[in-house]
């Protein structure tokens, strides 16, 4: 089973995409954690790293490539980052979306990396503009287009553990004997 778990920073992407790994005996790869690693060894902060990738494509190429490979070849994964969904395309057998709004995230991050909320929600909102600006130059991805995900939730209105339960709920649901067809992702161009 291939189960995407995609959203925006501090949607809580890492902590249900864990669980859902666990849930299922599923290997767990993040696309943020691999993010952050190449940005560590090079001396950056995420921001940081993502505007740099504004100005090196090969930055995100090479991620997204990998994060695809692994959609196509791998059975038996959690993929989580914020394009997963888009990156697996017709590949998974559920997309999850989870969102909250930009001031729950910001406040998470803020805990998350030990600074205050307002650092962390200039720093969201930049992050954010910068990826949506290269997921369309990229690959003809509008991150906003939620159509193609099986499931969205507000992470904001239900703690943790019951968006863990809901998610289990759904995912141990689904049979694809009896699945009438999902949403086809069409549009985006692969090109790494």
């Amino acid at each position: 089973m291939l189960l995407t778990v995609s959203g925006p920073p501090g949607s809580g992407k890492s902590t249900n995409a864990a669980a859902l790994a666990d849930a299922f005996d599923l290997d767990h790869v993040s696309g943020g954690d691999i993010f952050r690693e190449l940005a560590a060894e090079r001396g950056l902060s995420p921001v940081e790293f993502n505007e740099l990738a504004e100005e090196n494509d090969q930055i995100d190429r090479d991620l997204d490539a990998r994060l695809r490979e692994i959609a196509v070849e791998d059975d038996d994964v959690v993929l989580e980052s914020r394009l997963a969904g888009w990156l697996a395309g017709d590949h998974a057998d559920v997309k999850i979306w989870l969102d909250a709004p930009l001031a729950v995230r910001a406040e998470r991050i803020a805990d998350r990396e030990d600074k205050s909320t307002a650092v962390a929600r200039e720093e969201t909102e930049r992050r954010e503009h910068s990826e949506r600006t290269r997921y369309q130059e990229y690959y003809n991805i509008d991150i906003a287009e939620l159509s193609i995900y099986d499931i969205t939730y507000n992470t904001a209105r239900w703690g943790p553990e019951a968006v863990q339960r809901m998610l289990a709920t759904a995912v141990e649901a689904y049979d694809p004997a009896i699945d009438e067809g999902k949403t086809p992702v069409e549009g985006v161009v692969y090109d790494f």
